[in-house]
Order: structure tokens, then sequence, then C-alpha cells
């Protein structure tokens, strides 16, 4: 009997929304599920993670049937009343399935549409000032980061995914302005996970790195003031 076909190894793409998804709420499909799992997400956020995973689920199920029903086409099987039963209870199958999915998507449209609109809002809205350094510091703590007491100095430093480590100072101006929350459930000697808050989120998606402001010609106007003496 010739073997099974192989399974189609995964992406990292999910569904065909992943990309607006991860534009809308600043990070990956995956830490919007690992926000999902530890309870971090505010409700549009958490509406949105639970309607893509089910979206993902039915996306699996047509593809299980669609597998099958070419495996049974495939000849591998005589062709018999047993072979006919079987294809049209997978068909029925696969468009249950496919329905399923169908309904699935709209639900996550319909979750995703508000979150899409607030971030419109945001962008085109005036954006607080970030310092470069805070910026950089903030970018970094979206791939994930660890706020750690030293067992010897007893200080305390945010270490993020990348190796990229954070004074605590720092850390502190971020949590103060709501732009990142810890997981305090956890001890200090043991690591509290770092999020970026949906604030922060926001700020990153409207702002770019403060860039040095361009040299000013010779002779252009208005002049630069000048201190008087």
């Amino acid at each position: 009997m010739p073997a099974a076909p192989a399974p189609t190894p995964p992406t990292k793409a999910f569904t065909a929304l992943d990309h607006r998804i991860e534009a809308a709420v600043g990070h990956t499909i995956d830490q919007l599920w690992q926000h999902r799992d530890r309870e971090l997400l505010a409700e549009p956020h958490a509406r949105l993670a639970d309607a893509h995973r089910a979206l993902v689920q039915a996306g699996h199920a047509v593809t299980f049937y669609r597998v099958l029903l070419q495996r049974l086409a495939s000849g591998e099987f005589p062709v018999d009343q047993a072979l006919f039963t079987r294809l049209d209870r997978t068909v029925r199958q696969l468009k249950e399935a496919a329905a399923t999915r169908d309904e699935c998507h709209q639900q996550v449209e319909h979750a995703l549409t508000p979150i899409e609109a607030a971030a419109r809002t945001h962008r085109t809205g005036p954006a607080p000032e970030l310092p470069t350094l805070d910026h950089a510091a903030l970018l970094a703590i979206t791939q994930g980061a660890t706020l750690r007491e030293h067992l010897l100095t007893q200080r305390l430093s945010v270490v993020t995914a990348s190796g990229t480590r954070v004074a605590y100072s720092q850390f502190q101006r971020l949590e103060h302005a709501g732009l990142v929350v810890r997981d305090d459930s956890h001890p200090l000697h043991a690591g509290q996970p770092v999020t970026v808050t949906e604030a922060g989120r926001a700020l990153l998606a409207g702002q770019r790195p403060p860039a040095a402001a361009p040299a000013q010609r010779p002779g252009a106007w208005p002049a630069p003031s000048r201190a008087r003496r």
C-alpha cells in the first residue's frame, strides 16, 4: 500500500489575516497567543486572539479533509461502493469544514476592524515623543524581556530576548509611562516577564526613532535666533 502523503510543514503565517493582525497589534501572532495565555490582553485583543485561534483550527480541519479526499481519489483504494460512500462523506465533511472556516474568518474580521481603526486614529494623531534610548529599549522589549535581580549585587535590570540589557531606571520610566508592564507573580530572582502594553505598541507603531535635525543652509529664512548677551 502506498505511503500516506506527508503532512504539509507548518509555516509562520497561519492565516491570510496574520499580516493585518500583526500590523494592528504591533507584535507577532506567537506573541499575541502567549499574551492571551497569560491573560495580559485587554478585551478587544483577547477577543481577536480567541477568534484567530478558532480560525487556525478551522483551517487545519479543511486541510485534513482535503488531503483525505486526495488520498481517496489517488487510486490507492479499489473503486467500489465503499469508496463512493467514503468519497461522499469526505466531500460533505470538507464542505462543512470550509463553511466553518469562512464563518471564523468573518469573526476575525469583526474583531480586527475596531483595532485597526484605533491604530489608524493613533497614527494620525500627535504621538508623544520618546527619547532615542527609550525608543530602542521599548523596541527590544517587544521581542520578549525579563526583569531580574542579581543574586550577589541585588541590582535590578531587564534582559531582552536579544541579550540587550536595559537599566532599571530606564525600565521604571517606561513602566511609569504605562508603556510596559511586569508580571510580578514571579519572584525577581527567577525573573519577572516584561511585556509592552497596548499603549507602548501604539506608540511604536506611530513614532519612528528621533533623527538629528538637518543642518540649515547659510542664508536660509528664518535665521536661527541667537542668545542675547
